[in-house]
């Protein structure tokens, strides 16, 4: 196969920092290739190098496409060659309709007037493309996240694409969403489509990929062809510079202590449709020193019974009784669930978990504020103090704790979020899709804090859509499906099929 892509020499540096240190990349044309390395290796900022978002002048290196020099100075530059990138967070509008979203910036208009039929045959064409039979005047808010991922692909089907990009495509994807998204890849490579997958779900990428680029501290590490067989130990062993004998910390030999936390006949009402339950009738209890966890589909209610035990922070019409260390709590308020020993780290972190723009410094004391403190004013001495050993503690890789945390990698993000909670020192602390996004080292990483809380007595509730993640660092597992639990059982004594069993069952019976 010709190449259609080469990046040689990329060197691009940030105040303090060198994100990519003379880069080389290689395509073939026709061919999926995965780029892999571990958050803050350089992978998002090498195409954004390549897409122009970082414009030409601005990095030092060379990007030849079709075996011509580039010199791409904004993204229409690179789309204008077919070169399109799909960003983990969607760029798209959703209360605009999928046709309209399709073609925004790339309207069907003759004269200034837009072409609404035309618009609306081509949408079509282009969500049949995708495996989509939406109408196209569909607004976008009312399809699932799945279906907005290839709604973002039809998009770029619509300029022309000859190189496509995609940065963590099935991050927030259920397992027959991303199934059906590596399918589309595939098919689009027999098609002639060339593919740049970034992916921290290596099972993934060994399944679609031909080729494998891995990038580590900036610097390209390893180039694996996959037709000669990978082994997904051999690709950690070149993210991390180590091999990881073990994806999982040793769970606690003791057994947990007392109920942290029990609840009772827990219902939610969704907080538009008030006639309409979303958490059904749920009890549960978490004992002091145990890792629990809510296994289920995309949709089973997990979020929102999570989000409305925090201080109620979803839903209306709540009802049940939570027990805390055996007293009746409040936590009718997110300031009373606090108070009550209760924490939540979000699955959205850019949006509820953080303030992207603001630093290190500012975030990690946000959930108790109080304790750096005096008469309502924070002492910035003790904040710095604070940021600096959760910093440290965590690993957190930034120039310095005045770095904002818009401009760090998600898994160190994500370690921005625990540090935050655990300055709080919960009691109870419910992880909601706790190593979304993030590498296998920073995976570990979390995993082991986990562990290391779970030793300390803390209760620690762990919602996550990846079953290996749960099975590997949970002692207990409740099973929820369509707002309810219906199973409950030892991590010891679980498996995928099993879990996967108990949502078909409970289905069925319903």
């Amino acid at each position: 196969m010709s190449v259609i892509l080469e990046m040689r020499g990329i060197t691009k540096e940030f105040p303090g920092v060198k994100a990519l240190d003379d880069v080389t990349l290689s395509v073939a044309e026709g061919e999926i290739h995965a780029l892999v390395g571990e958050n803050g290796a350089g992978k998002s900022t090498l195409m954004k190098v390549l897409s122009g978002v970082y414009p030409d002048g601005s990095f030092d290196g060379e990007i030849l496409y079709d075996g011509k020099p580039r010199a791409f100075r904004s993204i229409r530059d690179s789309e204008d060659i077919g070169i399109i990138i799909i960003h983990q967070e969607l760029a798209l509008i959703p209360l605009l309709s999928v046709a309209e979203n399709i073609f925004l910036g790339n309207e069907r208009a003759t004269r200034g007037i837009i072409d609404w039929r035309e618009t609306h045959d081509r949408a079509a064409d282009l969500l049949a493309r995708v495996g989509l039979a939406e109408n196209p005047e569909t607004i976008l808010d009312d399809l699932g996240l799945g279906k907005q991922q290839l709604v973002e692909i039809a998009k770029a089907l619509s300029k022309n694409v000859r190189l496509l990009i995609l940065d963590e495509p099935t991050s927030s994807l259920n397992e027959a969403d991303s199934a059906k998204l590596l399918q589309l890849l595939i098919d689009f490579r027999e098609k002639g489509l060339t593919s740049i997958l970034i992916s921290h779900k290596l099972n993934e990428v060994s399944k679609v990929a031909d080729t494998i680029t891995v990038l580590r501290d900036g610097a390209t590490v390893a180039r694996m062809n996959c037709a000669d067989g990978v082994d997904e130990n051999d690709i950690v062993r070149n993210m991390v510079g180590r091999a990881l004998e073990d994806r999982y910390p040793p769970k606690g030999g003791t057994a947990p202590g007392e109920i942290a936390m029990e609840v009772r006949n827990w219902t939610v009402h969704h907080p538009l449709h008030a006639e309409r339950r979303v958490v059904k009738d749920v009890s549960f209890h978490v004992h002091k020193g145990e890792v629990l966890g809510i296994a289920g589909l995309m949709g089973a209610g997990r979020t929102e019974l999570a989000m409305s035990l925090f201080g109620r922070s979803y839903g209306r019409d709540i009802s049940g009784d939570v027990l805390i260390n055996g007293a009746a709590a409040d936590l009718s308020t997110v300031r009373h669930a606090i108070k009550a020993g209760l924490a939540y780290a979000t699955e959205d972190r850019k949006t509820y978990g953080l303030v992207l723009d603001d630093t290190i410094r500012r975030n990690v004391p946000l959930a108790d504020l109080s304790a750096i403190s005096r008469n309502g004013i924070v002492d910035r001495e003790q904040e710095a103090e604070v940021a600096a050993h959760y910093r440290d503690k965590l690993a957190i890789k930034s120039s310095s704790i005045e770095q904002a945390t818009v401009n760090l990698s998600g898994g160190n993000q994500q370690k921005v979020v625990l540090s935050k909670w655990l300055f709080a020192d919960p009691d109870i602390l419910i992880l909601d899709e706790p190593t979304r996004g993030i590498d296998v080292g920073a995976k570990f990483e979390i995993y082991t804090v986990i562990r290391e809380l779970a030793a300390q007595g803390k209760a620690i509730i762990v919602i996550s859509s990846e079953l290996p993640e749960l099975l590997g660092v949970t002692d207990r597992l409740y099973v929820m499906n369509e707002g309810r639990f219906v199973a409950e059982m030892p991590t010891a004594e679980a498996s995928q099929e099993k879990i996967m069993s108990k949502i078909v069952k409970s289905a069925e019976a319903a």
